[in-house]
């Protein structure tokens, strides 16, 4: 049955439609012929209990040149919407949380994908602690004692705002490093949260792996290599996407995520693994859809409207 799809995202005209995700999810949700709405999260607004967007038709193409059309926007009761698609890039801020307090008046009567409170509730710096025996060392704090006895047991440690993305911000310490004390006072000033300090895990050159999940399963993987020179593999920093299997290990990280995947319904997650180390979940708008099928894997957007017809059906 046709469904009627609503995708809160960055405006169409700003993405980079070749690597994104939300673009490929909205291609399959065509190709299947869903009725598509194209919003951004400014034109969200709730009176009493209803929600409602300035919903714009949307049409999409495969072709850089041309990839979409919108139509005249018009303001929406979101709950005549099946599917909400909340793919909007981080940060995850104050902005990010009132559309998760917004959404969740209506979901799961309207399904929003991922479920709102539980990507509220679930940062992922934060969230990928629960399995902290599948992790790196590490230290959320901003206290420069407790980071500096860190610092002292593992030698060589990164520093990461915790509601950072897209690899901003990311910073390896060395040892001996002299911009330790102005790194640090750079952060002091600049994130009034906590940060994230991690053991440096030099296998980083070997790659950091996206795992991709799709209601708790294994969806498909890309391994991404840091550019010559720098420490980030994000494919948005220049990070190169390689093809990749899954060791035993990262067999075992994605088991032990799995059930507590679906309980939070979490349908499409991206994890990161370097070396056999969970370092994050990222439930917001993971990435990867369109790397892993550029490199010949699996089609993870036709896995994922496989899951969302068969709850709406359900």
């Amino acid at each position: 049955m046709p469904l009627r799809v609503a995708v809160q995202m960055d405006h169409i005209s700003t993405i980079n439609m070749a690597g994104d995700s939300a673009f490929a999810l909205m291609l399959e949700a065509q190709k299947r012929s869903h009725t598509l709405y194209h919003y951004t999260p400014d034109s969200l607004a709730m009176t009493g209990n209803t929600v409602t967007a300035r919903l714009e038709p949307v049409e999409v193409r495969d072709d850089l040149a041309d990839y979409y059309t919108l139509g005249e926007g018009v303001r929406t009761d979101m709950s005549e919407i099946d599917v909400i698609l909340m793919r909007q890039d981080p940060p995850f801020d104050l902005s990010y949380i009132a559309a998760t307090h917004m959404l969740e008046k209506i979901h799961p009567n309207t399904l929003v994908v991922n479920d709102p409170t539980s990507v509220r509730n679930a940062p992922e710096k934060l969230f990928v602690t629960e399995f902290a025996d599948l992790m790196p060392p590490t230290l959320i704090t901003r206290d420069k004692s407790e980071i500096d006895t860190f610092r002292a047991e593992h030698d060589e440690i990164v520093m990461k705002p915790l509601f950072g993305h897209g690899g901003a911000a990311v910073f390896r310490i060395t040892k001996d490093d002299l911009n330790y004390g102005s790194l640090y006072d750079f952060f002091a000033v600049t994130f009034h949260e906590s940060w994230v300090i991690q053991k440096f895990l030099p296998n980083i050159k070997h790659g950091d792996k996206r795992i991709l999940l799709v209601d708790g399963e294994f969806a498909g993987a890309v391994n991404r290599f840091p550019a010559e020179g720098d420490l980030r593999s994000n494919m948005v920093r220049g990070g190169a996407p390689r093809e990749s299997d899954l060791t035993d290990r990262e067999r075992e990280i994605c088991a032990r995520l799995g059930a507590r995947l679906r309980e939070r319904g979490l349908l499409l997650v991206g994890i990161d693994v370097i070396d056999g180390w969970l370092t994050e979940i990222n439930v917001t708008a993971p990435t990867g859809i369109r790397a892993v099928a550029k490199l010949g894997g699996p089609d993870i957007a036709a896995r994922v409207w496989d899951v969302i017809e068969a709850k709406r059906a359900g």
